[in-house]
């Protein structure tokens, strides 16, 4: 098996979220390790949530399982049911087609990391509660809830 040289791997901080709610991603930079290394059915990126950041909104997937585990630093992982800290070692998982809505909170004060993994073979939705956006697999673009 190759070893990954992750310096290789182009870092971004795209995003497809519109303003403002871009805005809470400015400080997560991430690199699609996956797709890098040739793999077509699971994507595997590293991300980097520098001090206040988001990994993104809060959301759930139809049809994409998702797994993540903590490398370095912490971050709060803030679910339907509430918040939990994530520390190294620490992993968590979401089950496709389940709404429990998630995502990460840097709320320390030194830059955190982790391992996100999905099964790329998902070809459905995104539901975003908090915000009035939905990804529409169909058309492949985010769309106020209202358009739907």
């Amino acid at each position: 098996m190759p070893k990954v040289d992750i310096e290789t791997v182009e870092a971004t901080n795209r995003t497809s979220y519109p303003s403002p709610y871009s805005d809470d991603v400015q400080g997560r930079l991430y690199q699609r390790i996956g797709a890098a290394s040739g793999l077509t059915e699971l994507g595997v990126s590293r991300v980097t949530l520098q001090p206040g950041a988001w990994s993104s909104q809060r959301h759930w997937h139809e049809g994409i399982d998702e797994f993540l585990v903590m490398i370095e630093g912490e971050a709060v992982l803030i679910e339907n049911d509430g918040e939990t800290m994530l520390r190294p070692g620490d992993c968590a998982a979401w089950p496709k087609d389940v709404p429990n809505a998630h995502h990460l909170v840097n709320r320390s004060d030194r830059p955190c990391t982790f391992i996100a993994v999905d099964n790329r073979r998902g070809e459905g939705d995104c539901h975003y509660p908090d915000i009035d956006l939905h990804y529409d697999a169909a058309t492949g673009r985010m769309v106020n809830k209202s358009e739907l």
